[in-house]
Formats: C-alpha cells, structure tokens, sequence
C-alpha cells in the first residue's frame, strides 16, 4: 500500500492521538506532528534495515512484488515492482539466478523533526555493486507502519558527505524549500530534467550529467533509428525530495524523475528487437515505435551559496524500466 493510499487512514489516526509516552521499543513520541524529535532510535533503523533486507531478498528469489511490498515506496517501490514483474513473466519459477543481498557496516544518519513522514538514511556496504556504499532512505508516515525504503542509490566510497549534526549526533533536515543552497532541494527534480534536455552550468560534469547527455546525443540518430527524450520532474507525494544538511552547510538530497525514451524506425526498418525484461513490460506490438518509461532516484550534492562549489554535483542514480509501448 503506497503511502499516498494511507494518508487519510493516518490524519484520522494522528486526529484522534494527542500524546504517546515512552513505548517498549524505546520510541518516543509526545505530541508527535508538533514536537521535533528523533525520527527513531539507532536500533529501531537497524532492525528496519534488517526486515527491509529479508522482505527484499524473499521477493527477489521469487520474483514476487507482494513479498517486499510493504516494505517499499516511491521511486524504488516502482523500479523493484517492475523489474520482479518482469522477471517472473520470464521465469515463473523463480529466480535462477538469486544471490541474497547483504548489507553490512551500517550507518545510520536520523533527522530530528516534527510531523510526518518521518525518515532516516541507511549507509551500508553491500555485496553486490562492487564497492559502492547502499544509501537507502527509510519513511514511514505514523507508528503503526513498518518503515519503507523509498530511494536506494550506490556512491563511491569516500563520496558521502560528513552531516552536521546536533551534540547528541542527531542530524539536521533540510526544508525543501530552503534558501542559501545552489538550487532549493524542492526545485532539483524541475532543474535536473530541464539539464537533461538543454544543457547549462546548474550541475558539475559527471557520469549522471554531461556523460549521459553526451550518450543521448550519440544515441539519438542512427541509420534507420531515431530515438526521442522526454524528461519529467517528480516532486511530490511519495516522490518529493528529502534533504540532509552536510557539515559545510550544503545538502544531501534525494529526489526522483521519470523518463521517456522512444525509439522510431524509419519506414522499410524495424526497431530493434528489446531483450526478454523490456518484452515482458511491453504493452501493444512493436511495429515501428517503442516507447519506454523509466523511473529513476538520485542523490545529489547540493552546495551553500558563496563557498565557490556553486554546482550541484550527482553522485548516484539509479534507474529502472517501469512500462513501455510498442506502436
């Protein structure tokens, strides 16, 4: 159940709730949608993390979404929906080749906050992706859910920034629509897609901005192939960014954006032939046109203005096929 879907059940739960003393997991919550307070202890984010993993891994060796689903949201539910969706219309069986996820070395940065949803970030090595570090984000809109990751993306160790933090180590959030950074956290879905499709200085070179629309542009005309871009912003709902403040005074941010990538054939040719994942999300015969939308989930260094690092830098992104059309 997507935490759009739940939000009237909750404001009728947290109507009818005007304070909770100490609870047995250690949880505190006095007046929880005014009081800033942790969004949770170290060791409630540790067994999150740990159900999180056990819930993915039983989907993936399954290839069953229902298995995880309440255990994600936003842009990762999305990816991991279609891509166990696809993988169990090509093998029904199973997963032939599931390896469990592990995730170790954990470290836990929580926001002190009032209101709903409450989050935190989860900084792990994991097993797969070569060296990178896991950052998954957890949230979760009242107490009687259980915490869902909604953004994963991998950084290269070395790459996730320190996080002010208060001398209790509970870290700081960033109001989406603060002031004093490169971009405001609320605007960088907008400002990245706009990048995407005209170019401009709002974000530094990398893998995620100038290689990727150098690779667009490459990609785009081909003898007998021409492949259209369309990027849209997400900002909103189970979507909408979430920021951290780093120790410089910067951000960490977190945010999300779809894609569409059409493929057009010129007449006497045919679109190639997409492999057995992109066929079993495909909707329609492909004929002369197929269009794919993908979902995906960034993580972005967002600068204080006047420190000289005017340019927001994307150290992460990771995207997934969620549908596609052929014409």
């Amino acid at each position: 159940m997507s935490r759009e879907r739940r939000r009237g059940r909750n404001a009728l739960i947290a109507a009818s709730v005007t304070a909770l003393s100490l609870t047995a997991s250690g949880c505190v919550v006095v007046h929880g949608e005014r009081e800033v307070l942790p969004a949770t202890t170290k060791a409630e984010a540790a067994k999150a993390l740990r159900q999180f993993t056990a819930a993915y891994n039983d989907a993936d060796e399954a290839y069953d979404s229902t298995l995880d689903a309440d255990y994600v949201t936003g842009p990762l539910a999305d990816i991991d929906k279609a891509r166990l969706t696809a993988g169990r219309a090509n093998n029904p069986g199973g997963n032939p080749s599931h390896t469990p996820l592990e995730l170790t070395d954990a470290k836990f940065t929580i926001p002190k906050k009032a209101g709903w949803p409450r989050w935190f970030l989860a900084d792990a090595r994991g097993n797969k992706g070569g060296t990178a570090r896991w950052l998954l984000v957890f949230v979760r809109d009242s107490l009687d859910e259980p915490w869902q990751a909604s953004y994963l993306t991998l950084v290269a160790p070395g790459k996730v920034p320190e996080f002010k933090t208060d001398r209790d180590g509970w870290a700081e959030p960033v109001p989406v629509g603060s002031a004093g950074l490169a971009v405001r956290p609320a605007d960088l879905s907008k400002e990245y897609t706009s990048y995407l499709g005209d170019g401009g200085d709002t974000f530094e070179p990398g893998t995620h901005t100038t290689a990727w629309r150098e690779l667009r542009e490459k990609n785009a005309t081909k003898p007998g192939l021409a492949t259209q871009y369309i990027d849209e912003p997400l900002a909103n709902g189970d979507y909408a960014p979430l920021a951290l403040r780093t120790k410089d005074g910067g951000a960490l941010v977190f945010f999300a954006t779809r894609h569409f990538e059409r493929q057009t054939a010129a007449p006497g040719t045919e679109v190639p032939v997409p492999n057995d994942s992109v066929l079993a999300l495909t909707k329609g015969e492909i004929k002369q046109s197929l269009t794919m939308e993908f979902m995906s989930n960034e993580v972005a260094l967002d600068p204080k203005q006047g420190t000289g690092a005017d340019g927001v830098t994307v150290l992460g992104r990771i995207q997934g096929l969620t549908s596609a059309q052929g014409e």
